[in-house]
């Protein structure tokens, strides 16, 4: 009996494959759940020989994904910035004046027509703020006593109402 599945793999199901050095990176963990799902969304397109050629239009993304078609826009300016995605075709109106969604290539796959894959995602890391000088130092009027010489002497000054004065003089 022959080994079942060893040619042309009948039975198997479509699948999106995320290898494990993929997820391992910073730009990976480091990304929100949409991003990452907008993500699975290209890569379920992608059919093997289609890297650089993948339509995904914002509607259909949108709609795939229940979510507005807004919000794929950002979602997928943050693939392209951490390194994931790159832009092959921007979106442009037809010959015939219908809109042509654009295509997007994986940087993590080769393209069909001998393009290497770049996988810059590898490299990308999460920019750090610059930490804040230590040891500045305090005003030295917060540390010291009043020069005021009364206070110092330990005398009060009562400070009232001139009638209240007024009737401590008439009372002595």
């Amino acid at each position: 009996m022959s080994k079942p599945y060893k040619y042309h793999k009948k039975g198997t199901g479509r699948h999106v494959q995320l290898p494990e050095w993929l997820q391992a990176t910073e730009a990976w963990a480091t990304m929100r759940p949409a991003p990452r799902a907008l993500y699975i969304e290209l890569k379920r397109r992608f059919n093997g020989s289609n890297n650089g050629e993948i339509y995904l239009s914002h509607r259909v993304a949108g709609e795939a994904l229940n979510a507005d078609k807004d919000s794929i826009g950002p979602w997928l300016k943050v693939l392209q910035e951490r390194g994931f995605i790159s832009l092959s075709t921007p979106p442009h109106l037809g010959s015939s004046g219908i809109g042509r969604a654009s295509k997007w290539r994986l940087e993590e796959l080769p393209t069909p027509d001998g393009k290497p894959a770049t996988k810059s995602f590898m490299r990308w890391k999460e920019k750090q703020n610059p930490r804040a000088k230590n040891g500045t130092p305090r005003h030295k009027k917060q540390d010291t006593k009043p020069d005021n010489a009364a206070q110092q002497a330990g005398t009060v000054i009562e400070i009232g109402t001139p009638s209240a004065q007024n009737q401590k003089v008439a009372s002595q």
